[in-house]
């Protein structure tokens, strides 16, 4: 479901390249935005559980 909107400012040149791509590849912009931000969310929120546990870890001894 996409019910909310996100604005961001890039400079013209990375803006113009990025839809250049996505053209090349017959793929929507926001397709590929919305593939960037799972993955980010997914690498990340491993990333912190693992330092979290870490610390739980470390706090233990």
């Amino acid at each position: 479901m996409k019910d909310s909107g996100l604005r961001i400012r890039v400079e013209r040149q990375l803006r113009e390249k990025f839809l250049e791509l996505c053209r090349e590849q017959d793929r929507p912009a926001s397709q590929v935005i919305r593939e960037f931000m799972r993955e980010y969310i997914e690498r990340n929120e491993q990333t912190i559980a693992n330092d979290k546990n870490k610390g739980r870890n470390f706090e233990r001894r």
